[in-house]
């Protein structure tokens, strides 16, 4: 295939340096966002008598017929092209002959593959935002059937005061929160539309930045033409946001991986989310979220390619710049392949409150009620914890929790200690007690659970 620019040399491109530099094996993703883009600025082009109305309409609607046809499976890309770009400019050619040689005046490569690539990130952040929200209301619908279910809580992965699954998990869902907003904030930063930039200095052609912004759906031209080719802020925006995103994942992937363990038995996984060893019959692996931690890796190596592809590059653009797309594409793909099976996996996992609730009887995670009951009838804090360790090193030695402790074993450290403290230190009564905002009361999250479905929950069209 014949290269557009292949004026100016004198030779041939050497096969290697051809394949070298070649982009359709991945840019060829962005097929849709090419030719609609290629639309807008035709339809532009006509509008504003730069070229003819009539060719510009034969250009638009042929567009269109290619746009279909590579949907229908009638026209394969041609790996042989050097970008997406070049393809559709060229099958466009072929099918109108010199008309269609019309589609790139007051155009360059740079704008053409910077508003083809924001708009790629538009429609993918939504796609994202909508997989988001199936996993915040997957972690809302087991929190709300597990508002009571007591557990420990852990510091240092040591049992530390008691919670509920319902909490735990709402954790979760505050993380998922935030990664939704800023999803949204990076969509709205780079909302603006470096179409018209053309390859830095914009073009000396009366075309109409506004119009094609508007029918690309964005909020306005960019303002900088040089910015407007360079930048990739909004790429780095989107890694970032979903290399944090993929953190959050892994962190739960481990939770469930340590929780799954006869260790702990906290949860059972369906079989058709778990897998089994090739020698060892009885294992039961939760591979899912054991690939999560692993491709969370995959995530933070394609935000450090791209600040490291754009920390030493001058405007306006560099072939450098080539390298954001693949970095970008495997960000898109890793994050939607993990949320969409990690929401049928959690949809589907058996918890096992009663397992739960015998590692909080066996953690000695109600010490710090134990303390507040004597800080309660006016002890100092810093006395009551001395008492209630001497209290946790007796049970130790005994074998027993503070639950078993006999009462004399109590006043033998303060006489402030009567019968009601096992009332106090009973883990139901413990975290029932936290009823604070942000806190363990099965009252205080369902509250938190109200305010996720009024909020992020509810229908766009209600809001």
């Amino acid at each position: 295939m014949a290269k557009l620019w292949k004026g100016r040399f004198s030779k041939e491109l050497d096969s290697r340096v051809n394949d070298f530099n070649s982009s359709v094996s991945f840019d060829s993703a962005m097929y849709r966002e090419d030719i609609t883009g290629s639309i807008a600025h035709v339809s532009m082009l006509g509008r504003q008598g730069i070229i003819d109305d009539g060719d510009a309409k034969k250009i638009a609607s042929e567009l269109a017929a290619i746009l279909g046809d590579i949907d229908e499976g009638r026209l394969t890309i041609d790996r042989e092209a050097e970008d997406i770009h070049m393809f559709v400019e060229e099958e466009l050619t072929e099918r109108l002959g010199s008309t269609g040689k019309k589609l790139h005046t007051a155009r360059s490569r740079n704008d053409q593959v910077a508003v083809d690539l924001r708009m790629y990130l538009r429609k993918r952040i939504d796609e994202i935002c909508g997989e988001l929200r199936k996993l915040i209301a997957t972690l809302v619908g087991i929190a709300e059937k597990n508002l009571e279910t007591v557990m420990p809580g852990y510091t240092h992965l040591q049992r530390a005061q008691p919670i509920t699954l319902a909490h735990h998990l709402m954790a979760y869902v505050e993380m998922f929160k935030r990664d939704m907003t800023r999803f949204f904030n990076c969509f709205e930063l780079m909302n603006v539309c470096p179409l018209g930039s053309g390859a830095l200095a914009t073009t000396t052609y009366p075309i109409d930045r506004e119009y094609t912004a508007k029918m690309l759906g964005f909020d306005a031209p960019c303002a900088n033409s040089l910015d407007g080719v360079s930048d990739r802020d909004y790429c780095v925006e989107f890694c970032s946001a979903a290399a944090l995103t993929m953190v959050h994942l892994s962190r739960l992937s481990e939770e469930i991986v340590l929780w799954c363990s006869w260790e702990f038995k906290f949860v059972e996984l369906d079989d058709a989310y778990a897998t089994g060893s090739s020698i060892m019959p009885q294992k039961k692996n939760p591979d899912i979220c054991e690939l999560i931690r692993g491709k969370t890796g995959r995530a933070l190596g394609d935000l450090t390619t791209l600040l490291t592809m754009l920390k030493g590059i001058p405007l306006a653009y560099n072939k450098d710049m080539q390298e954001d797309k693949e970095a970008v594409f495997d960000s898109v793909d890793t994050l939607k392949q993990c949320l969409s099976v990690i929401v049928p996996m959690l949809e589907t996992a058996k918890f096992i409150p009663a397992n739960m609730a015998a590692a909080g009887r066996r953690g000695f995670i109600n010490a710090t009620d134990c303390a507040d009951y004597l800080v309660k009838k006016g002890m100092p804090f810093r006395d009551a914890y001395g008492v209630v360790g001497r209290l946790v090193a007796k049970c130790v030695e005994s074998g027993v929790t503070l639950d078993e402790l006999p009462i004399d074993d109590y006043r033998e450290e303060s006489v402030l200690f009567e019968k009601d403290v096992y009332e106090a230190i009973d883990l139901v009564n413990c975290v029932r007690g936290r009823n604070v905002v942000g806190g363990p009361a099965p009252q205080a999250v369902q509250k938190h659970i109200d305010t996720i479905k009024n909020t992020v929950l509810k229908p766009l069209e209600e809001k």
